[in-house]
């Protein structure tokens, strides 16, 4: 692998460029792997990432049935927070922040994580309440944290609305300062570049379309492309999660949706952090090259379509037009959709699926991007030892019958 550096790039430069090698490979999918993950999204390649870097496991198999991170990983609005209430979410969230703050330098690939920081807005007296709560259980579980009043609010947005007549004025709000928004190619692309420096095998055009199993073992996929075979199988497939369960006979508690998102044309540097209002379902920033991302609440009619409707359109670009008026007249430049996996309780679930040799990584909902590297090294510690980390235990799916759950609705942005 050629290590990207200014020097690199300088004497690629007096080469014409000519030198580059590609960043990864192409294989033919071999009969048999060590290990196979299923999605070659941002979990996926994680989940190959760091069962190489960290349990030395190479002979690995990411399978993607469409183009590396074509699905979820590249149609989100690339906010990476851990602004969660319960101790096992802060727990999660922020190991996946920390992992980010290091991700550039660990895969020797530029992911534009900026740090920015993240508000989520209060509009009443019962909401400042409400914030104070967040604040405080953030600081306790060690996630960092500051309650701002309307004056230090307005400092951060000078664009907010403030006009007398406003539906939801700002009386204050949480301000999360170690989140930001990272550029959601390069992490799919930079995972993707050092798993395959390990010897890991990316394919992609590649469907899976059943399990192989032996004596009560998954021991392999059947595949498009042929059957091949592994000892440990994890599956990271986002919304489609259900969908690969039921090739196995495991019925998910999993209903997805599709999250839409919007990005505006080019704009002069208006907004340097992330603002989300709860009370118009709205929240967006403003990427490096000037445009608006722009990201509201679930399509609540349960779908596989990766494309977006004009009622919610409609309903987050009002929002946004309230939130800041200034901004009512900006262009779109394009609207698209995800396909959200959305659980009960609204937290991921990271464990055994059922099925011995079967791990599952899903359940995510809206907060997939943020989590793409804890979520890998969570489930490739699964397929590497058959044990759970203490950060994954919470989450196994035996809490759903047990009733265990850890409810973050609030904290993920989804109303139920």
């Amino acid at each position: 692998m050629t290590r990207y550096s200014a020097f690199t790039l300088f004497r690629e430069g007096l080469r014409g460029h000519k030198g580059w090698s590609k960043a990864w490979r192409s294989p033919e999918p071999k009969p048999e792997y060590d290990a196979i993950v299923i999605g070659g999204g941002g979990h996926g390649l994680a989940t190959a990432y760091y069962l190489a870097k960290n349990h030395k496991i190479t002979n690995v198999a990411v399978l993607e049935k469409g183009w590396l991170g074509g699905g979820n990983t590249g149609r989100n609005t690339t906010v990476i927070r851990s602004n969660y209430f319960y101790p096992e979410s802060a727990a999660l969230y922020d190991f996946g922040v920390k992992l980010y703050e290091g991700l550039s330098r660990d895969l020797n690939y530029n992911i534009m994580f900026s740090q920015r920081g993240m508000i989520v807005t209060a509009h009443s007296e019962a909401d400042m309440e409400m914030a104070a709560r967040q604040t405080n259980a953030m600081r306790l579980n060690g996630v960092d944290a500051e309650l701002l009043d309307r004056d230090q609010v307005l400092k951060r947005i000078p664009l907010a609305n403030t006009r007398p007549d406003c539906r939801h004025p700002i009386h204050g709000g949480v301000l999360q300062p170690r989140a930001g928004t990272g550029r959601h190619d390069a992490v799919a692309w930079g995972l993707a570049r050092a798993a395959d420096a390990s010897g890991v095998d990316i394919i992609q055009n590649c469907e899976v379309t059943g399990f192989i199993t032996e004596a009560g073992r998954c021991v392999g996929v059947e595949t498009s492309r042929g059957p091949i075979r592994a000892g440990v199988i994890g599956a990271a497939t986002a919304g489609h999660s259900s969908v690969i369960a039921s090739m196995a006979g495991i019925q998910l508690p999993i209903t997805s949706y599709a999250l839409q998102a919007f990005v505006s044309e080019p704009l002069k540097p208006v907004m340097d952090t992330v603002w989300l209002a709860p009370p118009f379902g709205t929240y967006f920033s403003q990427s490096d090259k000037g445009g608006l991302v722009i990201g509201g609440g679930l399509d609540r009619v349960p779908s596989y379509g990766q494309r977006g409707n004009l009622p919610m359109q409609e309903t987050v670009l009002a929002g946004l037009a309230e939130m800041v008026p200034a901004l009512a007249k900006v262009k779109l430049l394009r609207h698209w959709a995800g396909i959200v996996d959305v659980t009960p309780d609204s937290s991921p679930i990271i464990g055994p699926s059922g099925l011995d040799g079967l791990y599952l990584n899903c359940g995510w909902g809206t907060g997939g991007f943020k989590s793409i590297p804890v979520g890998g090294w969570l489930l490739a510690h699964l397929m590497a030892t058959g044990r759970h980390d203490p950060l994954s235990q919470p989450f196994d799916l035996t809490r759903f019958p047990t009733g265990r759950l850890i409810d973050e609705g609030a904290a993920s942005g989804i109303a139920h």
